[in-house]
């Protein structure tokens, strides 16, 4: 009986702990910013519009983040032209706030050179509006192994950025 009464109080204790939860993640479109001689090509934007999925895909494959989806016209609405979204970060923040998300990767596919590329993503906090960090990925060369590894290495900035931000955060 007295072994009874001790797992019920420990079963009720259990209850009353916060449950931690996985944070949830938005991740926009990168947008194209080909500065070169010859923009904005057909495989540029094919690469560029591999961003998205691929980097949804790596965050997905931790299990740590419930990723949501902004369907593209809420997205186009908001973000009137491009870089606008990239720019500004509190309209970042409202469009998450819509979907109830914790993060947005606001991100920008750099192309100064046929040589080589950046991606640029911004994590944005959505409940304060702040820009928590900014990560800027060289990719030399542009091969599928080259965009690949340039997502593994953001994928593993942007787990380290939110780790760091809130470490076991309760909700």
């Amino acid at each position: 009986m007295r072994c009874l009464k001790t797992l019920i109080t420990l079963l009720l204790l259990g209850m009353n702990q916060p449950v931690l939860a996985n944070p949830s993640l938005a991740v926009l479109d990168f947008e194209l910013n080909d500065i070169t001689s010859l923009p904005d090509t057909p495989q540029e934007l094919l690469r560029t519009a591999s961003i998205r999925p691929l980097l949804e895909q790596a965050l997905a494959g931790t299990g740590n983040y419930k990723l949501i989806h902004i369907d593209s016209g809420s997205y186009t609405q908001t973000n009137p032209g491009p870089g606008y979204l990239f720019s500004h970060h509190d309209l970042a923040a409202r469009l998450g706030q819509h979907y109830g998300v914790d993060y947005m990767i606001v991100g920008q596919h750099s192309k100064p050179s046929f040589l080589f590329s950046y991606l640029i993503a911004d994590l944005i906090e959505v409940k304060s509006g702040k820009l928590i960090s900014r990560f800027d990925i060289e990719l030399k060369g542009n091969h599928g192994s080259v965009t690949q590894h340039g997502i593994s290495k953001l994928t593993h900035k942007i787990m380290t950025a939110i780790s760091q931000t809130e470490p076991a955060t309760q909700r």
